[in-house]
């Protein structure tokens, strides 16, 4: 067992739930993992980034989405851990996982809007799925992450 000295620093990053009208989720197929796994938007925070403006440019990055507003940031950071076979693949080995900061937010346009073929594409599909359905189709290193995710969102949104 490594001692944390040893551990890869975790990466500071923003994590974004997006509902539409219906409360559904947003969730999007990853061109580096195209198999059934899906994922929120999320991404890394800048140097001197305030988290939700991080959130809101990761977003448009990923999806073209602009049309939002904020619901909640969710208190407390969720972190998770990157498995032995990816350490040192991702984030050019700096990492060893991530400590996100969520947002809730409301996609306020119409589907229209959401293109995932972007200047730096991530997604290859995208789908509006129910909350319940977001701890199914992750992949299981960030499990943990969409289950306490989950749990925060039916309280804001019930």
């Amino acid at each position: 067992m490594q001692s944390s000295k040893d551990r890869l620093p975790l990466r500071i990053g923003v994590g974004i739930i997006l509902l539409n009208k219906k409360n559904k989720v947003f969730v999007g197929r990853r061109i580096d993992n195209p198999t059934k796994f899906w994922q929120m938007p999320q991404g890394g925070v800048n140097k001197n980034e305030d988290y939700f403006n991080a959130a809101k440019r990761e977003l448009e990055e990923e999806t073209s989405i602009k049309s939002v507003k904020l619901i909640k940031e969710l208190d407390s950071w969720i972190k998770y851990d990157l498995p032995k076979n990816l350490l040192g693949k991702i984030w050019k080995g700096k990492y060893g996982g991530q400590k996100q900061k969520w947002f809730v937010m409301r996609f306020l346009g119409d589907d229209k809007e959401i293109s995932v073929k972007t200047k730096h594409p991530e997604f290859f599909e995208w789908k509006w799925i129910e909350l319940d359905k977001i701890t199914d189709v992750v992949v299981d290193f960030k499990l943990n992450v969409y289950k306490e995710v989950k749990e925060k969102v039916k309280k804001i949104i019930t």
